[in-house]
């Protein structure tokens, strides 16, 4: 027991050595040692999944094998689990790695090379989450000025006729339920921080609109896209809706949710709905969650068909959500029992132990999307062969989260 607390302490002294020195020319030593430092297995489930991640990525921009500093969602979705880490324990390390990544993509005039304003693609704007705590401790301009290009972006996003952001410019007519988590929670907190909450209206509508076009009455599940003019080749003639239900683009549709309601007063009158569409998924998910891994499949409802798998990100982010609804309030308390049963099913399940206290993540869905080059259908079969990666951000970050809210 004594090596493993000098472990843990030796660890937290040289990540914080590493990231004070990290624009000095001691950084390759020190990353080396980094490298080599058992992790503890004493420490909570989140600090070993985020020193793991610090372990095989020194610097935050290397995460999902990035050679070079570039602004992506699925950055935006680990720092965000990392600042979440950070807020619980303290420790500055988890801070400076993300405004390491902060600081590699962000140039002196606040400007970000890789990103892209003109696509319209909201994915972009989920990684500005992190901006809003660096700006306010460090008051640099640098990332208030990002904070408002991705607020433009939001300003002029196009929309569907019912007014629903289209997922990205080259999708026109389209919400996909990914683009809830990449645009909302963001624009909820930017509305309240700098806005005094005016534009928390514009954000209930896009879960109306998803809710109202995108969830199947008979088992309360959503589909991962809607068409609202119905010409994709993928979309229901009838409803625009894609013809499966994927669990990760669930899972990012219920992550919105539950993040988003932080900045709902209970007083607001579209907030009792919000929870109410909560509670409905709640449901939907326990009975098609596997009663004896107690993880969810690739394919939500179709656990027992050939070729379906127990999918890491998914049921990662169902158990995060569930175990935030129950903390919030938002959702009986037998749900932490549900969610406890995923977490025991990830760590038992689809997680890799290596010598070093590293661990590994499997079973993740690498990419899903619709329509694009080349083209994806929604069928099953294309879901479920689309390949697999082992610590995908996509599961990383959201298994943070949801050992976080679990404190497991």
């Amino acid at each position: 027991m004594k090596t493993k607390i000098k472990n843990t302490v030796a660890i937290g002294f040289l990540l914080m050595g590493f990231f004070a020195k990290a624009n000095t020319n001691q950084v390759q030593p020190q990353v080396e040692i980094v490298k080599t430092t058992p992790i503890s297995d004493t420490l909570k489930w989140s600090e070993r999944m985020a020193l793991s991640i610090m372990k095989r990525h020194p610097e935050a921009y290397q995460i999902d094998g990035q050679k070079e500093p570039k602004w992506d969602y699925v950055h935006g979705v680990v720092l965000n689990s990392f600042e979440k880490v950070y807020q619980k324990t303290g420790n500055k390390s988890y801070y400076d790695y993300i405004k390491g990544y902060a600081d590699s993509t962000i140039d002196e005039k606040g400007a970000v090379s890789s990103y892209k304003f003109d696509t319209y693609n909201i994915d972009m704007v989920t990684a500005g989450s992190m901006l809003f705590n660096l700006y306010k401790t460090t008051k640099d301009p640098r990332y208030l000025n990002v904070l408002q290009q991705l607020r433009k972006q939001l300003e002029e996003q196009p929309r569907t006729a019912s007014g629903g952001f289209w997922h990205k410019k080259v999708y026109p007519n389209q919400m996909w339920l990914d683009g809830l988590y990449m645009g909302s929670p963001f624009y909820a907190q930017y509305t309240t921080v700098f806005e005094g909450g005016k534009n928390l209206d514009d954000i209930a509508k896009q879960f109306e609109l998803i809710q109202l076009h995108a969830t199947d009455k008979k088992t309360g599940l959503l589909y991962h896209g809607w068409d609202e003019s119905k010409q994709m080749a993928w979309a229901n003639k009838e409803t625009g809706t894609s013809p499966n239900f994927w669990s990760r683009s669930i899972g990012w549709y219920a992550m919105a949710l539950v993040d988003v309601l932080d900045y709902f007063p209970k007083e607001h009158p579209k907030q009792k709905e919000l929870v109410g569409y909560l509670k409905k998924l709640a449901v939907a998910l326990e009975k098609v969650q596997d009663k004896k891994s107690g993880l969810w499949y690739q394919v939500t409802d179709k656990g027992g068909k050939e070729g379906n798998y127990l999918e890491a990100s998914g049921s990662s982010m169902f158990a995060y959500v569930l175990a935030k609804g129950v903390n919030k309030g938002y959702l009986p308390s037998k749900y932490k029992a549900v969610a406890n049963k995923a977490f025991d099913g990830l760590t038992t399940q689809l997680i890799k132990f290596e010598a070093d206290g590293e661990i590994t993540i499997t079973q993740a869905c690498a990419v899903a999307g619709l329509g694009g080059k080349p083209y994806r259908d929604g069928s099953y079969e294309y879901y479920v062969n689309e390949r697999k990666k082992d610590n995908d951000p996509k599961a990383t970050g959201p298994f943070i989260m949801a050992a976080l809210e679990l404190n497991r």
